[in-house]
């Protein structure tokens, strides 16, 4: 028999690939490159289990071309790319890939945190322009982290291993979320979303992409923020109105910001690009190579669930 017919929308890490070269039949082989519509089109058509990743959109159109899809095995915790209605309307499957890219996540966190305190990347711009001349006192004076107060909103998963770093920093850890969190000591406080933002130092979000939480950081958010407070963002760019906070960063409403995920990535508001106390990265959250195998091979064992008639393990929707 055949091999069932896999369609990978891009290229996933050697391991990831030499394992679904074995176990199913490529459609096509992927690139680094996000696929042509015509070409999504193509490979949704012929295929029965498809890997996509979070930069595809799978519309109903799209599903509708797809007679033989049994499961779209999306590469990312958050799935908001898809739309599982469409698909549960045909049968189809859709899965993601919790925890295994939660430590991953938390830790970048803590790097744009920290760079964007301790103004790490502008450094590293002088130094490498030879136009440092020496140490002074007063040279590139930054912000303390250690026992400042962490703000997070949305303490699900990564949320959660994000907090439990800050006592590492003896920092006071206020969250805001749909339900309060199983709290170690010392204890987080379980506040309303306004008071996390009026007394957050570092306020970072940790919150799926859905209409609720679309423009959640917005012109009236960064008003109640401290004049001195830094946002890091590592959830999903919608969530925060990148215009208004372009305009709060300008206006000295905002010490600061590192973000890993944009509104309309891959494009960068312009007004970002310019400010020096801004660190900007090129969504990089998962982005290690041990997480990012994990997650291919979990989405591997999704799809050969499924074909085999039993439950898909991460099963959304």
């Amino acid at each position: 028999m055949n091999p069932p017919a896999l369609y990978i929308t891009h290229r996933l890490p050697d391991p990831v690939m030499d394992e679904a070269r074995r176990r199913f039949r490529l459609v096509a082989e992927p690139t680094d490159q996000t696929p042509a519509p015509a070409e999504l089109h193509q490979g949704f058509s012929q295929a029965e289990a498809v890997i996509c990743t979070l930069n595809v959109t799978v519309d109903a159109a799209l599903l509708a071309q797809a007679a033989r899809l049994k499961i779209v095995a999306n590469f990312a915790v958050g799935y908001n790319n898809i739309d599982v209605a469409a698909a549960r309307a045909r049968g189809i499957i859709v899965s993601n890939t919790p925890d295994v890219l939660t430590d991953a996540t938390a830790d970048l966190t803590w790097a744009l945190l920290l760079a964007s305190a301790r103004r790490v990347v502008e450094g590293d711009r002088v130094v490498r322009a030879g136009a440092w001349s020496g140490w002074a006192p007063t040279q590139m004076l930054s912000a303390e982290v250690t026992g400042k107060t962490l703000g997070i909103i949305g303490m699900g998963r990564i949320g959660q291993a994000v907090a439990l770093r800050a006592a590492g920093f003896r920092m006071p850890v206020i969250y805001a979320s749909r339900r309060a969190a199983p709290s170690p000591a010392p204890a987080w406080k379980y506040l309303a979303k306004e008071d996390v933002l009026a007394e957050a130092d570092f306020l970072s979000l940790h919150v799926p992409l859905t209409d609720a939480t679309h423009h959640l950081i917005g012109e009236r958010e960064l008003e109640r923020m401290k004049r001195t407070a830094f946002l890091i963002n590592t959830s999903r760019g919608p969530v925060v109105d990148e215009a208004a906070l372009v305009a709060a960063l300008q206006n000295g409403r905002l010490a600061g910001a590192g973000l890993d995920v944009y509104e309309r990535e891959p494009a960068v508001h312009p007004g970002l690009i310019g400010l020096p106390h801004v660190v900007l990265l090129p969504h990089l959250g998962s982005g290690t190579f041990a997480t990012r195998v994990k997650m291919g091979m979990i989405c591997l064992e999704n799809i050969a669930a499924v074909l085999n008639g039993r439950p898909a393990p991460n099963r959304v929707g």
